[in-house]
């Protein structure tokens, strides 16, 4: 068993980490102020590679293995979270539902433009009324004449306010419960479908989050991904593969924390020596550093079985819940290290601490990940 990262693993973290301190760092502080995704930086990533790793070379991607994108969301997550996460959707799950089940048209329409930067995508899901409870949405898709009419809302949809198309979850026939669910594409400017409005947060703020309406919307037959009443499995497959970036990515922004406290620890004197000396702080750091590492196993071991084409399930699940957990120890033991700074705004520390709470929550909550889990056990 090799726990290393191979040299390839190596050079793409060293290449992604730079361009993330050299392109996106100098953006953050803008983005989160006005609540703004940076859209100059998708042409600058596709053009690396970096908004589709997984993907193949003849759609734009470098067709990496899954490793490096946990790898490219953990560095990307280490300098700004919020904009991680607008990147999460782009590369995948706005992307992996047409990559792994949609015509060549829709791949040369649709993935191939988001894997350039051209377009940004997302994918809707969640409703005012059902979040966790997949099977309580109430959008519905009605067989018409070469097409489909819409109607519903979808609401915490990240990249919505600023989604060129969205990949959106429905019901072709709630007779059949889950087996009646269905996948369309929807683009922006279709009559009928609009962002009603845009969700201020209280972390992520540089990922724009929106609520979309359909209002009788007419979509054509081709935009159907797939087969009609199949999408719910290839909605959950797509959380799933989700779920062990999620994990890398709450590795990302702990460290970011870590890093901070070790730093301030050493630097901020009190009686008469630096606080990394006492007892209480070392300590802090000892644990915090242990818990970093353990989720970083969980998460790049979910990677590496992906990768194997083995079902990655609950070990996906598991990273999720653990890191998403973890973030929220490490951020708020980093704050208390700072002590009074790091509750201004002067410092990120801040930051860390409101973005980390959103990664026990978003794609799936603590609570759920323990039910995939308990599940996968068979209890």
């Amino acid at each position: 068993m090799n726990f290393d990262f191979t040299e390839e693993h190596k050079l793409s973290r060293n290449a992604i980490r730079y361009f993330a301190e050299k392109e996106i760092a100098p953006l953050v502080e803008r983005a989160e102020e006005e609540e703004e995704f940076p859209l100059e930086l998708l042409p600058k990533m596709g053009k690396l590679g970096y908004l589709g790793m997984r993907y193949p070379e003849k759609y734009g991607g470098p067709g990496a293995d899954r490793v490096t994108e946990c790898i490219c969301m953990e560095e990307i997550a280490k300098v700004c979270i919020g904009i991680a996460s607008s990147i999460l959707v782009q590369s995948g799950l706005g992307t992996s539902t047409i990559f792994d089940f949609g015509t060549e048209e829709q791949k040369q329409t649709y993935l191939v433009p988001a894997i350039k930067g051209e377009k940004v995508c997302a994918f809707a899901l969640t409703e005012p009324d059902a979040g966790s409870d997949v099977k309580s949405i109430k959008t519905t898709a009605k067989k018409v004449d070469n097409g489909y009419v819409i109607n519903g809302t979808k609401t915490f949809i990240t990249n919505g306010p600023i989604a060129d198309y969205v990949v959106v979850v429905v019901y072709t026939n709630m007779e059949k419960g889950i087996k009646g669910m269905s996948l369309f594409i929807v683009d922006k400017g279709t009559p009928g479908f609009h962002c009603d409005r845009k969700i201020s947060k209280m972390g992520f703020r540089s990922a724009p989050v929106g609520e979309l309406v359909f209002e009788d919307c007419s979509i054509p037959q081709r935009n159907l991904i797939g087969v009609e009443n199949e999408g719910f499995e290839k909605a959950i497959d797509t959380l799933t593969q989700g779920r062990m970036l999620h994990a890398a990515r709450s590795v990302g922004l702990a460290r970011a924390a870590f890093d901070a406290a070790v730093k301030y620890s050493k630097q901020r004197v009190q009686f008469g020596r630096p606080i990394v000396k006492f007892q209480a702080i070392r300590f802090m750091l000892a644990e915090m550093a242990m818990e970093i590492d353990a989720a970083e196993l969980l998460a790049y071991r979910a990677a590496w079985l992906n990768d194997q084409k083995r079902n990655c399930a609950k070990e996906a699940a598991m990273a999720k819940l653990f890191a998403g957990e973890m973030v929220v120890r490490i951020t708020n033991r980093a704050l208390q290290i700072h002590g009074g700074y790091g509750y201004t705004r002067d410092l990120p520390i801040e930051r860390y601490y409101r973005d980390a709470k959103l990664c026990t929550i978003s794609e799936g909550t603590s609570e759920i990940q323990h039910v995939v889990i308990a599940r996968e056990l068979g209890v």
